[in-house]
């Protein structure tokens, strides 16, 4: 069984745009916080910024106090007006393309022209886009609603940013052959465009398709309107306790789109929940192979294993004799933080990984226990090698549980930040430089008692990989991130430069390696080693076109990268070493 993720699914720029002002407004300003009618069109996102304490303004009382959010769809320009004489601080957070559309309308009714407006006559934008048509604007549904108007001296034609291109596309050929003097208009927004050929090229190659969003989105409907044309059975949801069984059970391919007020999380949940389903006659090695990925990542088995192969090539990179103690003790350390640190993330982990956060809950204990006994265990061998490797590694765990813990009391006021975990940014770079230290410091400190030359550049290698790894996840997690109102790197940066910045760190770690070796600094391992960033540029530039999405197999191909590292170093340990 196949699934296929259309690439535009989920937020659109102006959704996205208008959840992240409601969710920075409820932590910049103070309550009572509103939107002016239903931000967006889709009863999770609303009922999670009820939970944000945003509740939804439904009329503008005489006086009020507080900051009000005009919704995506925005409104006419009157209200606006209302809602700031009323005593209200109000935010626009109208999607900028249809502000376009509102520009267009206002200087035209200004100069006399009579405005038509495709689109659906009950929609929030279309009301919007009325008060600025003044008394001469008519909204159409249809053709056979533009042929009953009166034909008008001067008229332009605009359509409502999410209107259906097809039928758009009719009523320019008909505004072109019985009026031409009418002026049309291209205002149906870019996304909505290809969400909705997309959609249609997806449905037509598949058995079956999912439509994920609001049952109020005239976007979301529209798109299964375009799925039921092509012929195939379309199942909307709004939610991953909606999907029919029966429709799936039998399609050999499976198409998910989603609708512009869809958040990533939802679309989340019903890939992992499609992809782990076990479908009559599905046998093939991925799906008896996915119980246990997802159970070696949930338990943080699996980054564990990868934390002593990254060891083991640090290790031999620097000449480190016996390893197997380093590589013990770095699984040990990072099965121990990861597993303490997912336990206080489950809030942001229920909207970006819920396998994780379910599995979690459920063996809350046992998973505590599993860090305890982990942590302590690889405490217990370092104690076993000597003094130095005993207090090297209780200070990193103390460094580790540190990162959590309230170092600034409450009784301190104005403190902007009370806790490491509150500094924005810095989860990706200590985590990285934890398993640097653990993985590459650590063992030649412990071995030797003093660093090489090699060590610069190995330590570089671990931070460094270990760095895209983890701010590569960040990108994929930014909504649930920004939900829980945690300021990560790509939140701070931006998606793009936050992935330029991970493609010069591939590029950098590539220099680094290659110019060690020939500079003598580093063993000829360095070389084969080069196949892991490129590796991981392979698979960042596969989920960037689409060609894997946010799963188990995406977490699972990323995270074996370390493996990857030890494999090449085992190979060349046993085959060219000598």
């Amino acid at each position: 069984m196949k699934i296929s993720v259309a690439k535009n699914a989920g937020f659109c720029m102006g959704v996205q745009r208008a959840v992240e002002m409601a969710l920075n407004a409820s932590h910049r300003y103070p309550p009572p916080i509103y939107t002016f009618g239903p931000l967006i069109h889709n009863p999770q996102v609303l009922g999670l910024l009820a939970e944000k304490g945003i509740s939804v303004l439904d009329g503008i009382p005489e006086k009020g106090s507080g900051t009000v959010l005009i919704r995506a769809h925005g409104v006419p320009p009157d209200t606006k007006a209302r809602l700031e004489k009323a005593g209200f601080n109000v935010i626009d957070a109208t999607c900028p393309r249809v502000i376009k559309v509102q520009a267009i309308i206002q200087k035209h009714a200004g100069e006399g022209y009579a405005s038509i407006i495709l689109g659906d006559r009950d929609h929030p934008e279309v009301a919007g886009l009325l008060g600025y048509a003044g008394d001469n604007g008519h909204v159409v549904g249809s053709i056979h609603e533009l042929e009953a108007l009166e034909t008008f001296d001067k008229a332009i034609i605009v359509a409502q940013t999410t209107q259906n291109t097809l039928l758009f596309d009719s009523v320019k050929a008909w505004a072109q052959k019985n009026h031409p003097h009418y002026k049309v208009f291209e205002t149906i927004c870019g996304s909505t465009e290809q969400r909705q050929s997309e959609t249609q090229r997806l449905a037509e190659g598949v058995d079956a398709m999912i439509v994920v969003g609001g049952r109020e989105s005239g976007n979301t409907k529209r798109l299964v309107e375009i799925v039921r044309e092509t012929g195939k059975p379309a199942c909307h949801i709004e939610t991953e306790n909606d999907l029919d069984m029966e429709i799936l059970k039998s399609a050999e391919h499976i198409g998910i789109t989603a609708g512009a007020s869809t958040p990533n999380w939802i679309i989340k949940r019903i890939y992992r929940i499609i992809e782990s389903l076990p479908f009559e006659g599905d046998e093939g090695w991925k799906r008896r192979f996915l119980p246990f990925q997802r159970f070696a990542l949930a338990t943080n088995a699996y980054i564990a294993v990868g934390a002593g192969a990254l060891c083991y090539a640090c290790a031999v990179l620097q000449e480190v004799r016996n390893p197997f103690p380093y590589i013990l003790i770095s699984a040990l350390y990072i099965l121990s933080m990861h597993t303490l640190n997912n336990l206080t993330g489950l809030k942001e982990a229920r909207y970006n990984n819920p396998d994780m956060a379910a599995f979690f809950e459920a063996h809350k204990v046992n998973m505590i226990l599993l860090a305890l006994v982990s942590g302590g265990t690889g405490l217990f061998v370092a104690a076993s090698m000597g003094i130095l490797p005993f207090v090297l590694l209780f200070i990193m765990t103390l460094l580790g549980l540190s990162y959590n813990l309230k170092l600034v009391p409450e009784s301190i006021q104005n403190a902007r930040f009370r806790s490491i975990r509150d500094i924005p940014g810095s989860k990706t770079v200590l985590i990285s430089l934890a398993w640097g230290v653990v993985t590459a410091l650590f063992p030649i400190l412990a071995a030797t008692g003093a660093i090489t030359w090699a060590t610069i550049p190995t330590v570089a290698w671990a931070v460094g990989t270990v760095f895209v790894r983890t701010a590569f996840f960040e990108i994929l997690d930014m909504q649930g991130d920004q939900i829980v109102g945690k300021n990560t790197i790509p939140i701070l940066l931006g998606k793009k430069p936050t992935l330029a910045l991970l493609r010069l760190t591939l590029l950098f770690l590539f220099v680094i390696m290659f110019l060690s070796v020939v500079s003598g600094i580093l063993p000829g391992l360095a070389l084969g080693l080069l196949l892991c960033p490129i590796y991981l540029s392979v698979v960042i530039s596969f989920h960037r076109r689409a060609y894997i999405r946010p799963g188990v197999w995406l977490e699972f191909l990323t995270e074996s990268q370390f493996l990857l590292a030890g494999l090449i170093t085992l190979i060349w340990s046993i085959g060219f070493r000598h």
